[in-house]
């Protein structure tokens, strides 16, 4: 084997060479040189992103195991990307007793993910496929229950690694049949034999399900609000963003790659389980006080709206993905970074009742959190209207008006609960409110970043649209 083939996975080495760089520092630097682990990690995972987004060039390798072209590239950045707010917004939490001692682990674990995401975006062999998923979710799992002095947090670790395994065995077994029906596990290979004959419909409902567990679509759903909750709150923001997007852009291109002749099936699978995801998880929000708890059912709702773009299976559609994927991670980043400053500052667990007079403490950060919400509820002129509405044109051209009715529907309801919240910064009055809360640099880098994405790409969208509207009707 010609081992300089893996010097061309330029995103996998340089995040491999960080790995190597941020282990040795945990293992050799003490005393004072502890106080510079967090920003080397910082800048070193910014430098990632940099690097990754520096080579675009269309390549496989290893016999079409592995490929990279311009959109995995940018959907590698997009998440290390995320991974680098996540790490800027878990400063303070890990500054505490009981975990600033884990501080190298929580970092290694986190990169660690990223290998595995990495794989999973750039293969086209379901055994490099599955390697990349286990690679991912077995740290996830330690992330999860990270916190373990906290009841909570090796609970849902418990919930998350068990629920985890079930979703792995039942996609490995639907990739069992694909293997039996077509003699191959290369992507490529695979699409020439796929007939439609009900043991490949079987395999497709198994992959299928399996998948749905990591992005939390109903009705595999029902670990997330219990993980959600007891994780750490960075780890619940990293779970709700940068492991669902790298899930969805892969059963994206599975679906598209593999799964082609047999689109008709597919496309009613997608439709079914966006009308359940949606309408269970906005119901579900509601009744949530617990904002972890909400946040869960907040992204469960998400994630049936992102899975829109995956109806048909255009390009297009994916060119939508990665963009509600880009405004999904700035606004979501922006809310749980707000709750772990509040959670911080308490001492407790979050609920909506906290954020009762926020504006009149806090005034900055009730500003910022109304900005996330009302483009996590698709609110023009905010990103998210834009990013809704690039989902629902893909599914509607794709023939799915009445599943594009429904969702419509479904964004009252989730404006509702949402408003809530800004109901009670704005408008309800606290026995004890919240006094005065001052921000960390590293919390304050990463809210300004968030709002600036969604003040920005919301700008950059209206402008768009505008001279596309233009062009249309000339």
């Amino acid at each position: 084997m010609n081992y300089s083939l893996f010097f061309e996975m330029r995103p996998e080495v340089c995040l491999l060479g960080i790995y190597l760089v941020i282990f040795m520092y945990d293992l050799i630097a003490e005393g004072k040189y502890r106080r510079l682990f967090h920003p080397l990690t910082c800048i070193l995972t910014f430098v990632l992103v940099m690097l990754t987004l520096s080579d675009r060039s269309s390549f496989t390798l290893f016999g079409g195991m592995y490929e990279s072209n311009a959109i995995i590239v940018l959907v590698k950045s997009v998440l290390a990307f995320g991974g680098f707010l996540v790490i800027m917004q878990a400063h303070r939490w890990l500054k505490n007793e009981d975990t600033h001692f884990k501080q190298g682990e929580f970092y290694i674990l986190l990169l660690s993910t990223l290998v595995g995401m990495y794989f999973m975006i750039s293969a086209r062999h379901f055994l490099l496929l599955f390697i990349g998923i286990e690679l991912a979710s077995l740290p996830l799992a330690c992330l999860v229950a990270f916190d373990k002095y906290r009841h909570n947090s090796a609970e849902a670790g418990v919930k998350y690694i068990l629920s985890s395994m079930f979703a792995s065995a039942i996609m490995l077994y639907g990739i069992s049949f694909l293997y039996g029906t077509t003699g191959t596990l290369y992507f490529e290979d695979m699409t020439e034999k796929m007939t439609g004959m009900p043991i490949q419909i079987f395999a497709l409902v198994m992959f299928f399900a399996g998948m749905g567990f990591k992005i939390s679509l109903v009705p595999f759903h029902f670990w997330t609000a219990d993980s959600y909750q007891g994780a750490p709150t960075s780890v619940t923001a990293y779970l709700s963003v940068v492991s669902k997007g790298a899930a969805v852009f892969t059963l994206f291109i599975v679906l598209v790659k593999v799964f082609a002749p047999m689109i008709e099936q597919w496309h009613l699978i997608i439709c079914l389980t966006v009308v359940a995801s949606i309408t269970v998880a906005n119901l579900m929000a509601i009744n949530q006080h617990d904002l972890k708890r909400f946040m869960a059912f907040s992204s469960i709702s998400q994630a049936g709206y992102i899975m829109l773009a995956v109806i048909g299976g255009k390009a297009t559609g994916m060119t939508s993905l990665v963009y509600y994927l880009i405004v999904y991670m700035a606004a979501n980043m922006a809310v749980f970074a707000i709750i772990e400053t509040i959670e911080w500052h308490i001492g407790t667990a979050v609920k909506r009742s906290n954020f009762n007079g926020l504006y009149q403490s806090n005034p900055k950060l009730a500003f910022i959190m109304t900005l996330a919400l009302f483009s996590l509820a698709g609110i023009p002129p905010f990103a998210g209207f834009f990013s809704k509405f690039f989902v629902f044109m893909n599914a509607f051209s794709a023939g799915a008006w009445l599943v594009v009715f429904i969702a419509l529907v479904n964004t009252v309801i989730s404006l509702y609960y949402y408003l809530l919240i800004v109901k009670a910064m704005y408008m309800k009055s606290a026995e004890t409110p919240i006094s005065s809360i001052r921000l960390d640099p590293y919390t304050r880098i990463s809210l300004a970043i968030c709002t600036v994405g969604i003040l920005l790409l919301g700008i950059c969208s209206f402008i768009y649209s505008g001279i596309d509207s233009i062009a249309f009707g000339l």
